[in-house]
């Protein structure tokens, strides 16, 4: 039997789902993102893919996954208007392309980028719960800008990983994290100043982003100490990262591909 590949890219609000990967009595995106290509494509075997799973409540600026079928799309552009349309309003397709049967969506997937958006001190408008971590506590920044410098580059990020076992590979190599001021994400109910984690690398474990935007709350809250942080990325540091920070503020920016 003939398959036929296409590597589709999209975006969600994932503040009102359960993740990306189907899970029973509860509503993800790929429950959403197959319901709907089972409608529009009704007498096809359809069979999706993503590049990876995003937990609930994370959004996804740019996400991607595989779509198989056993027969053609004819006209992609009419395929677009057809998915688009007949999508959940917080699920938009933004690009599709054909790929042949040797494109792994997982292992050809190069570099994954997140952000973690987050403001401080106070109690703001609720229509940023979506998007947004509210950290109530005030925040020394610049600290925690130098402690974000010191996630990139490789390192053991076991204690960053949640339930790490003895057997897993935990040496990772970051190739962006920076904390600046936010420019990209506007509303004009966002308070007037905002924050950006911007974190890019091949892989992170469960959980990695958030515990580490969260260890970063705790050293600008001065609850643990810009020394006791950086042991925690050193080989034989034995303890873990205990604070995971909220889902909502954690966004998927954008996933390259070998093939980009």
């Amino acid at each position: 039997m003939n398959r036929y590949f296409y590597l589709i890219k999209l975006q969600y609000l994932g503040y009102r789902y359960h993740g990306w990967q189907k899970q029973p009595k509860v509503k993800t995106v790929q429950f959403m993102v197959d319901r709907t290509l089972k409608y529009i494509l009704p007498d096809t075997a359809i069979k999706t893919l993503a590049a990876g799973r995003t937990d609930a409540k994370v959004s996804a600026e740019q996400a991607a996954f595989e779509l198989f079928l056993d027969r053609p799309l004819n006209d992609l552009s009419i395929f677009m208007e057809e998915f688009n349309f007949n999508l959940p309003q917080d699920i938009r397709a933004l690009s599709i392309e054909e790929v042949d049967e040797n494109f792994n969506i997982i292992q050809d997937s190069k570099i994954k980028e997140y952000h973690y958006l987050f403001a401080y001190g106070q109690k703001f408008h609720p229509f940023c719960a979506p998007l947004m971590a509210t950290i109530l506590d005030n925040l020394d920044i610049e600290i925690m800008k130098e402690g974000a410098s010191f996630f990139r580059g490789a390192h053991n990020f076991k204690a960053y990983c949640y339930k790490a076992s003895e057997e897993g590979q935990y040496e990772r190599e970051l190739v962006k994290c920076e904390l600046v001021e936010n420019d990209l994400y506007t509303a004009n109910f966002f308070p007037e100043r905002t924050y950006l984690l911007k974190v890019a690398g091949s892989g992170f474990g469960r959980n990695q982003v958030r515990l580490m935007a969260g260890t970063l709350f705790n050293l600008g809250r001065g609850i643990i100490s810009l020394e006791k942080f950086k042991s925690s990325l050193r080989p034989d540091y034995n303890g873990s990262m205990q604070y995971i920070a909220p889902a909502s503020g954690l966004i998927l920016h954008k996933v390259e591909f070998s093939l980009d």
